[in-house]
């Protein structure tokens, strides 16, 4: 059975930075691209990055580029997102998301995390 499980939310000032991780368990990693994604209290669930299996590929939500890397360690079976330059609009629970390609993870992902929450303080 997969699991994938996100970590490493929090509460930071504006301005800031924090970095996501991603464990996925239960099949091989080097199958899943992975994809972030969040969701804010009142708003639809909204993509933010992805990372193909090399990691030679990477996708980004424009409100995020630049300011957010992702990244993927294969032996560790670990994807992370780090975040920079944080706004208060970033405030969401974050999730984790894993499919075969990058165009499947971004619309349609075979396998959800339960999400960390980060919340932004202006």
């Amino acid at each position: 059975q997969v699991q994938v499980v996100e970590s490493g939310g929090g509460t930071v000032q504006a301005g800031g930075s924090l970095k996501l991780s991603c464990v996925v368990s239960g099949r091989a990693f080097n199958w899943f691209t992975i994809g972030w994604f969040r969701q804010a209290p009142g708003k639809e669930r909204e993509f933010v990055a992805a990372i193909s299996v090399s990691g030679s590929t990477t996708s980004y939500a424009d409100s995020v580029k630049g300011r957010f890397i992702i990244s993927r360690d294969n032996a560790k079976n670990t994807v992370f997102l780090q975040m920079n330059s944080l706004k208060p609009d970033d405030t969401a629970v974050y999730y984790c998301a894993g499919g075969p390609t990058i165009a499947m993870v971004t619309t349609k992902p075979n396998y959800w995390g339960q999400g960390t929450q980060v919340t932004v303080s202006s």
